[in-house]
């Protein structure tokens, strides 16, 4: 999830009830940012951030160990007073991040060190502006309704800052379970139909960034990929996708998986597709997430050239455009 609405999350964690010591509002803000102190890993390169971001700063067994940072960093910033009130508040604002990040596509390895498996419920787009909506009307609403209230009654009316706070929590969480709830639909839907003439031997369901009843169903099958449109509001139609065909196996795709391009985004990769063509002797080889792109329209890839004698040339990794 983006790092404002992680930011608007430990706000409404602070003045919910969480930030009742002086400083502790600061913590909650740095707390629910964290796990991103990972991010940093991109400065390194793209298969850096591949490789270290969501990982052991977004692991449940490192979650008691980071939220002593924002303490730290809250005492020498504001002084603010360090006890296990205040521990467990943070600890709360690291959790809500993974959290967060657990529901949207991307995925978390949250259960490092113990296994390396990406989780992810598939239910919320990296950006999702309804939860921005909920979030900043309960930032902004305090002060309208106080202010209102206040021209209204002629003297000065308390905000119901907790209130509104508690509310968007709350509206957050029965919003994600909602989209759970179409999510496990449209698996359904999509498990009950055949495609290209075969049977799904695995569904996904992505979401759309606007409309909670629209996912985009990823079909594998044996041999195919089909890409179909699900829309919950209305009948669903089978044949109203489109059928690729993945390269099964190649003397050149087993040439590239060594690289370091092609190791690090294959243990990243839920949703393979493998693509090879050859021209002029050598054989272009690429590697897509199907989670963020098309074989028409590749966002996550890996790309390099095999020539006629096996060897890897211009092995490389792009977050390119993601979808």
């Amino acid at each position: 999830m983006d790092n404002v609405t992680h930011t608007l999350t430990g706000w409404m964690l602070a003045r919910g009830g969480l930030g009742r010591e002086k400083g502790t509002t600061l913590m909650l803000l740095l707390a629910a940012n964290a796990p991103d102190v990972d991010a940093a890993s991109g400065f390194r390169g793209a298969l850096s951030y591949l490789d270290i971001h969501r990982g052991y700063t977004h692991s449940l067994a490192c979650a008691p160990v980071l939220a002593l940072a924002p303490l730290l960093v809250a005492r020498l910033v504001a002084r603010a007073r360090i006890g296990w009130s205040a521990y467990f508040a943070c600890l709360a604002g690291v959790l809500s991040h993974l959290l967060l990040d657990w529901t949207n596509v991307y995925g978390i390895r949250l259960l490092l060190p113990f296994s390396p498996r990406w989780l992810r419920l598939d239910i919320t787009d990296i950006i999702d502006p309804w939860i921005l909506l909920i979030l900043i009307a309960a930032l902004a609403a305090p002060a309208l309704v106080g202010l209102v209230s206040s021209e209204i009654a002629s003297r000065k009316v308390p905000a119901p800052v907790r209130g509104w706070a508690q509310f968007a929590l709350a509206a957050v969480l029965l919003y994600d379970g909602g989209r759970w709830v179409l999510h496990q639909r449209a698996l359904a839907v999509l498990g009950a139909h055949l495609y290209a003439g075969g049977l799904p031997i695995r569904v996904t369901a992505t979401p759309s960034r606007i409309s909670p009843w629209r996912w985009r169903g990823i079909v594998e099958g044996d041999g195919f990929v089909y890409e179909v449109p699900v829309d919950l509001t209305g009948e669903f139609d089978p044949g109203a996708g489109r059928a690729d065909y993945p390269t099964v196996s190649s003397a050149a795709i087993d040439a590239v998986r060594p690289t370091e391009a092609f190791r690090a985004f294959a243990s990243f990769n839920q949703l393979p597709f493998w693509r090879v063509s050859t021209a002029l002797g050598a054989s272009k080889v690429e590697l897509i997430d199907l989670r963020f792109g098309t074989p028409q329209a590749p966002g996550f890839e890996a790309v390099a050239t095999v020539d006629d004698k096996g060897q890897v040339h211009d092995s490389r990794f792009t977050f390119g455009a993601p979808r």
